[in-house]
Order: C-alpha cells, then sequence, then structure tokens
C-alpha cells in the first residue's frame, strides 16, 4: 500500500501540477503542460510520465519524459534509456528526460548519462539526462516560487529548523494558492511525500490527518483499486491450492518443488486448465507434461 500510495501520488502531480516538477527541473517559462503517456503505444514499459510541454514564445512543444523514484539505484539509469528510446520510436524526436530521487540511499547516485557500444564496435550510442535529488533543493527556493504544484515535493527538500514550520507552510500555501477542488488531493498527496521523511503520525496531522486521507477523491481511488487488486489476488491464490488439493487428493503427495511451481503460475485461464488436466491425468508424470515451460 505505502509504494503504490506513492507511486499513484506522483503520477497525479504529474497529470494535474506537471509544471512543478518541471520547475524542480529548472524548466522555466512554462506556457502550456499537459501528460500524453497514454498515447505512447509501445506495449511494454512505460515514462512514469511524458510531458508535451509548450515554452512562452514557442509554437513546437518539447517532449519531456520524467522518472520519479523513491530511491538512487541501477535500475533508474536502465529505465532512463528505456524511456528516452520508447519515446524516440513514437515520436522521432529526442524528447528531454528528468530523473528526480526523492531520498539519499547510502552512497549511491544516479548517473547523468549512459553510454553503449556494439560487441563489434561498428555501433553504440550515448544517452544524457538531468537528475535532481530532492535533499538538496532548498524548500525556502521552491516555497519562493509560490507555485502550488511544487508544494507537495518541499518536505523533502532541504531546510533549518523544525519539520512543523515547513509543513504548515505547505499547509497554508496549498489552502491559499491552489484550487479549491484539488486542495484536498494536494494536502494527501503531500502528506504521501512527507511521509517518506517524517512517518511520525503528529506531523501528518499538520497536513490534515487522517480526515484528508478520507476525503481525498485520490486516495479512495487508491484504496478501490487496492482492494480490486487484494480480491483479484486472492482468487488466484484460490486457483492455485485448489490445483494442488486436486493433486494431492488423486496422487497423495505433492513435492514442494512442484507446489512451488504450481503457486508461480497467475494466468487464471492457464490454472483452470490445469485443474481439469489435474483431475483427468494417469500420473503425476503426465500432469507435469502439461505444465507451462519456465
Amino acid at each position: 500500500m505505502p509504494r503504490q500510495a506513492f507511486d499513484k501520488s506522483s503520477k497525479w502531480l504529474l497529470q494535474h501540477y506537471g509544471k512543478g516538477i518541471l520547475l524542480l527541473g529548472g524548466v522555466r517559462e512554462v506556457w502550456g503542460c499537459r501528460a500524453v503517456q497514454a498515447e505512447v503505444v509501445q506495449p511494454r514499459q512505460l515514462p512514469d510520465g511524458l510531458l508535451e510541454v509548450t515554452l512562452k514564445g514557442q509554437r513546437k512543444p518539447h517532449y519531456v519524459v520524467v522518472e520519479v523514484e523513491t530511491y538512487a539505484s541501477k535500475k533508474v539509469e536502465e529505465q532512463a534509456v528505456d524511456d528516452l528510446m520508447l519515446v524516440y520510436q513514437d515520436r522521432r524526436v529526442v524528447p528531454e528526460v528528468l530523473v528526480v530521487v526523492l531520498r539519499p540511499k547510502g552512497n549511491v547516485a544516479v548517473a547523468a548519462s549512459r553510454e553503449q557500444k556494439s560487441l563489434l564496435g561498428l555501433a553504440g550510442f550515448k544517452v544524457e539526462w538531468q537528475v535532481v535529488e530532492l535533499w538538496k533543493k532548498k524548500a525556502e527556493d521552491l516555497l519562493a516560487v509560490d507555485e502550488p504544484g511544487l508544494i507537495p515535493w518541499v518536505p523533502l527538500a532541504e531546510f533549518d529548523g523544525p519539520p512543523e514550520k515547513v509543513l504548515r507552510e505547505c499547509r497554508d500555501r496549498i489552502e491559499r494558492r491552489a484550487p479549491y477542488q484539488d486542495q484536498v488531493n494536494l494536502l494527501a498527496v503531500t502528506q504521501v511525500m512527507a511521509r517518506l521523511r517524517f512517518p511520525a503520525p503528529h506531523y501528518l496531522e499538520i497536513l490534515g490527518g487522517k480526515k484528508i486521507m478520507i476525503e481525498s477523491p485520490l486516495l479512495k481511488e487508491l484504496m478501490n483499486e487496492s482492494r480490486q487488486e487484494g480480491r483479484q489476488q486472492g482468487l488466484q491464490e484460490g486457483r492455485q491450492e485448489a490445483l494442488i488439493r486436486v493433486l494431492r487428493a488423486r496422487f497423495r503427495t505433492v513435492s514442494e518443488p512442484l507446489a512451488a511451481r504450481l503457486r508461480a503460475i497467475h494466468d487464471e485461464s492457464q490454472l483452470d486448465a490445469l485443474i481439469e488436466q489435474a483431475a483427468v491425468c494417469s500420473s503425476l508424470a503426465k500432469f507435469r507434461e502439461n505444465l507451462p515451460t519456465q
């Protein structure tokens, strides 16, 4: 649930307040910004956010890929390369790429580029992107911009003094500057971000606490999705255990490696077919012949 809440919150910010994250990356004079992630047609991994950005005085839009990561890791660099390639294949333009890392993790850092060469040396490429380490940004600088879309990132920035002061300022800015219809969601998202650094409940109460989390349409949607995913997972696990029980009833024993292999199957139609096969097969050896390859 915490990871899902973070993912959903960051995507909501990208869709509704993309200008704020562009400001984190130093992109100024933004006239228009809209999320176009759904228009990328490749079926595999999609960027966390693809923004179509129009700058003041320019007609031609810029494409900006945004990756938001909680901690630095090598997979972030791989994802940045994949994101750039996916958008280039779809749009035939090289997008800007912005990687935002929210919290430090030891000495791990995200590189700002990667160079690849083919084995024979006949081809290669170099990819570069902008990295923002949020804890190195100053909270006072973000607040000075007076942009509502920047406020949820403020609790993760650098500041002096007690956290209570910064969190109260975040709530005050949202209530004074954000459109009324977005205030509850912005406070809820700010709580999600703040929890990464300040998990104690009394800090979150400053941002509205449980009342805001309950009232937020974004968090209600998230909870509904979590319950639906839980039900779906329960159905899958039920099929897996039913399959194992059928085999045990017919052949008295099922080895742990075979049981583990069956529990690794998540496709419902495959599980249903295997249950039918388990009911009629002449031996465990015959049943194994029908298992999907690993």
